[in-house]
């Protein structure tokens, strides 16, 4: 990476990692301040879902502003909307008037993402996104560890102080992005594929994205409330919640590297076992609190792997021309289910109690299981096309910022393998390949009405039962006779 391009990096970042901490101290504090003024978990869930409604809305509609009014100035906007709605939070108490709140400030705050992310996508050339992505996920994990561990150091202020301190933190990160060169960069208008497209090209990424917003959400906002009404102090819960994040920041890219190995259907069935084995050994198993770190930072590798893999599965089957978009629909379909899971999980936690939490992760995690095992036996998976990127679902411009040279590449090389023109009629895509391959193209993949097929292997096998059966009618040394029309489709093949 050239020093210039790291100079205009690192303006970007350094606001994203001062926001970040703030941002992720908030999260889990506004659900131990609902529960510690007495509020129900039924409304600790609909508050804190308030928030992921807000990046869904914001992920999806706050591209326009930043088109109208540029880069630093949008920032500016978002992040001083930010402080106002983290300020107010300490002003005002009252359940119905943080709803609002946290649904203004979640909006605002995808806005924020969305001028870091689209900041670092124009600036740079494919070719270097893979590392600016990494710088990216390096930033905004290691800022919601150190949130997480100012619990414990703030746990002595007082009440309106805390907010202070985040509010703060807001408007400090205005100053990298002030200082910076007035360059705006240009960026398109976001338009994702429709869920109904989406589960056409890809069932099993349309589920996992939907379940992991379901999970991820429930870990941020509804496990702090789990911990601290069993007993733990702020401080502790801090740590807990530093150890989960730390595990979703440092087994996502083995797991995914992983994945570019094997068949990612297979690696998604062996994370929902996992989320299964963890959650379950939480309920049935007393643990110490050595034992719950191992376990949470676990359950944090596993839950957040989630997201980045049915994606990359879902870029497995893609056309080219259709990877940002079908990321962008991913996004919101994860959106989505962030957003209904505080809400469907948290009256669960009143009726049952709060093991209801981890009873509701394996109970959710076995239904990915289940479908992912189903999706592999009628279709299996795609051969893994590019190299794993790691992503977590921010803004519709961060889908567009994972999209890699390589994933690209690799999607070309794949686009003859089914027939999608049915499904995406306005991307230009590579000529199907029908039936099976030509003999000059070895061992390529393909479909046919009966379904997937490894390579020529089989073709060949038919091939030679026919010799057998007598079929064919040439000798052994004979050219093939080729008609023309053959010959013309073998040279769009070819093309392809």
């Amino acid at each position: 990476m050239s020093p210039q391009l790291l100079a205009m990096a690192i303006a970007p970042l350094l606001g994203l990692f001062i926001l970040g901490i703030g941002n992720g101290y908030l999260t889990t504090l506004v659900s131990l301040r609902l529960d510690a003024a007495g509020e129900s978990q039924v409304v600790v869930g609909l508050v804190s879902s308030a928030y992921y409604i807000g990046l869904g809305l914001g992920a999806m509609m706050n591209d326009r502003l930043l088109l109208r009014i540029g880069h630093i100035r949008a920032y500016g906007s978002f992040a001083s909307l930010v402080a106002v709605t983290v300020l107010l939070l300490g002003l005002i108490f009252e359940p119905m008037v943080w709803f609002v709140l946290r649904l203004i400030g979640g909006w605002a705050m995808v806005g924020v993402f969305l001028v870091i992310e689209s900041w670092l996508l124009t600036s740079s050339e494919p070719k270097v996104r893979g590392r600016l992505l990494a710088l990216y996920m390096i930033a905004l994990y290691a800022s919601g560890v150190i949130g997480q561990l100012l619990l414990g150091a703030t746990q002595n202020m007082g009440k309106f102080e805390p907010f202070m301190l985040v509010g703060m933190m807001a408007s400090l990160s205005v100053l990298p992005m002030a200082m910076i060169p007035r360059v705006t960069p240009l960026i398109d208008k976001a338009e994702p594929l429709p869920p109904w497209r989406l589960i056409t090209i890809t069932p099993t990424g349309v589920v996992g994205s939907l379940g992991s917003g379901v999970l991820v959400a429930a870990v941020y906002t509804l496990l702090p409330l789990y911990l601290q009404r069993n007993g733990y102090p702020v401080s502790q819960v801090g740590i807990y919640m530093a150890i989960t994040v730390l595990g979703a920041m440092l087994l996502q890219y083995p797991v995914g590297r992983w994945s570019d190995r094997h068949d990612r259907q297979i690696v998604l069935i062996m994370i929902g076992l996992f989320c299964v084995a963890i959650s379950a050994l939480v309920m049935l198993v007393p643990l110490p609190w050595w034992g719950l770190a191992g376990v949470l930072f676990l359950l944090g590798g596993g839950i957040f792997s989630l997201y980045p893999v049915a994606v990359s599965h879902a870029a497995d089957r893609a056309p080219a021309g259709a990877l940002v978009s079908m990321s962008q629909g991913l996004l919101l379909i994860n959106a989505i289910g962030s957003a209904a899971s505080p809400p469907a999980i948290s009256p669960l936690m009143a009726a049952i109690g709060d093991a209801a939490l981890f009873g509701a992760f394996a109970v959710l995690a076995a239904l990915l299981v289940t479908f992912f095992l189903w999706r592999r036996m009628v279709r299996p998976a795609p051969v893994p096309v590019a190299p794993f990127s790691p992503s977590t679902p921010l803004s519709s411009v961060g889908a567009e910022l994972a999209v890699t040279e390589e994933w690209v590449q690799g999607a070309k090389e794949h686009e003859h393998m089914e027939d999608l023109s049915d499904v995406l009629p306005e991307v230009e895509v590579a000529e199907p390949l029908v039936g099976p391959p030509l003999a000059e193209n070895d061992y390529v993949a393909y479909y046919d009405e009966d379904g997937f097929h490894e390579g020529t292997l089989e073709a060949m096998q038919d091939s030679s039962s026919e010799h057998a059966d007598g079929h064919d009618d040439q000798k052994g040394n004979e050219e093939p006779v080729v008609d023309s029309t053959d010959a013309g489709e073998s040279s769009k093949r070819d093309d392809a």
